[in-house]
């Protein structure tokens, strides 16, 4: 262990990267079961979606511990999988089959991304303010996140308020935000995975924590999923131009989207970890980014949508998780899972959810290093901090700041302070929102 994983110089112990591995699985568990019902529509087999979910997951995480020696956890992508159902398949009315043929091509783009160093060099070329900002608006989206999933949080017509906060799934939720927030104060070691357990239990006696009627999964297998990709589907003869159009915008949105959620995770949880260098730059960059592109080509060729880094790995890494040791955990319960899903789902949103707010809490610390006195580094920055909540994601609010950083300095006179790499993602990120506005005219 120590040899493999550097337990000793990282600061850990086997003990602490266990339970940081088991505190992070719980986090996004979800995904096992959120996945399937959200491909299924498309006309996927929503067991062996479930299957390829766990595969996928457990091949991405113990990639990125073997690669990179990081306790970051990978999964299909949620809002990727939106992407890849209600506007690739259903508004664009390609086939799944088709639609997986698209992650598999986009995730080819990724490893060559990534063995060229581009990836890593983006990493690099992003001004430390906003870097800060990533990980304060990582913060705020873990922390919505939370709150949605608790039920304090609900959305309708496209609005916020709030939730009935006297049901008993709610009030399960608040109970585990007080029992974590008290331990945290403590600093009680293993605070979040301590809460998780202690409100599942109280679930029980609320009604809302329920006993699967069987342990086991019935169906294990990937036959209706694997190897499905139809490249042929992707290009319609008859109207040529449209069709390369349509392409390019899935491909490009799926690639971009990727990216950034995982260069936002990467370096949001990895500030909050002290993971980054003096340079606030993310040593093994370039093996964990290349573990994540894997992933995606191994998630569309078991029938998956596209395969990221979680942002719920910030879950663990607060318990202690510094080692890909954490990950090794993470990577065995997600292969238990395809045998032994309804197991996972004993433990309910509600108790996963508390756990979630608090890191949000945790993370917000990085803002106060943000230059708020200029405006020309406040503004991106807010929007990087605003838009990752409120637009629901990370590669939203990441470009919104790539864009404003780059067009404020330009107006200022100060366009040679920008690194080329800014201005090249500023204008592929506009390229995206102006391809998708056509084709879905």
């Amino acid at each position: 262990m120590e040899r493999l994983f550097k337990l000793k110089e990282n600061g850990t112990n086997v003990r602490t990267e266990v339970m940081a591995g088991v505190t992070t699985f719980f986090t996004m568990a979800y995904i096992i079961f959120v996945n399937p019902q959200i491909l299924s529509t498309t006309g996927m087999d929503s067991s062996n979606v479930l299957v390829a979910t766990c595969v996928a997951s457990a091949v991405g995480t113990l990639l990125m511990s073997l690669l990179a020696n990081y306790p970051f956890a990978l999964a299909p992508g949620m809002g990727l999988n939106a992407f890849f159902t209600y506007t690739v398949c259903g508004l664009w009315n390609y086939t799944w089959q088709a639609a997986l043929a698209a992650v598999f091509i986009s995730g080819v783009v990724f490893i060559i991304i990534t063995a060229s160093g581009l990836r890593e060099a983006v990493i690099r070329a992003i001004p430390r303010d906003l870097k800060y900002a990533i990980s304060g608006g990582i913060g705020m989206f873990i922390a919505l996140i939370g709150f949605k999933n608790a039920g304090i949080i609900s959305v309708g017509d496209g609005l916020l308020s709030l939730g009935s906060i006297t049901s008993p799934s709610v009030l399960l939720a608040i109970i585990g935000i007080v029992i974590i927030a008290v331990l945290m104060c403590y600093n009680v070691k293993g605070a979040l995975l301590i809460g998780i357990l202690a409100t599942t239990l109280l679930g029980f006696a609320m009604g809302v924590t329920q006993i699967p009627e069987t342990l086991t999964m019935g169906n294990i297998s990937l036959s209706e999923t694997f190897m499905k990709m139809d490249f042929g589907a992707l290009i319609d003869t008859s109207n040529l131009f449209n069709s390369l159009m349509s392409i390019i915008t899935v491909i490009l949105a799926f690639t971009l989207v990727d990216m950034f959620d995982t260069i936002g995770t990467l370096i949001g949880t990895g500030s909050k970890a002290k993971m980054l260098d003096e340079d606030g730059n993310l040593p093994r960059g370039k093996q964990a980014l290349m573990a994540d592109a894997i992933a995606t080509v191994t998630g569309s060729m078991l029938g998956t949508s596209t395969v990221t880094t979680y942002v719920e790995s910030s879950a663990g890494i607060s318990e202690g998780g510094r080692t890909g040791l954490t990950s090794i955990v993470v990577a065995i319960l997600f292969l238990a899972c395809t045998v032994l899903a309804p197991i996972a789902g004993i433990i309910p949103t509600q108790a996963t959810a508390p756990a979630l707010i608090i890191v949000g809490v945790l993370m917000m610390s990085s803002l106060k290093n943000i230059d708020w006195d200029n405006f020309e580094v406040a503004l991106p920055s807010f929007f990087v901090v605003a838009l990752m909540p409120f637009a629901y994601s990370i590669s939203d609010g990441i470009a919104a700041g790539f864009i404003f950083y780059t067009l404020l300095k330009l107006f200022k006179g100060k366009g040679k302070e920008v690194h080329p790499i800014m201005y090249v993602f500023a204008v592929l990120f506009i390229i995206r929102y102006i391809l998708i506005s056509l084709v879905i005219l």
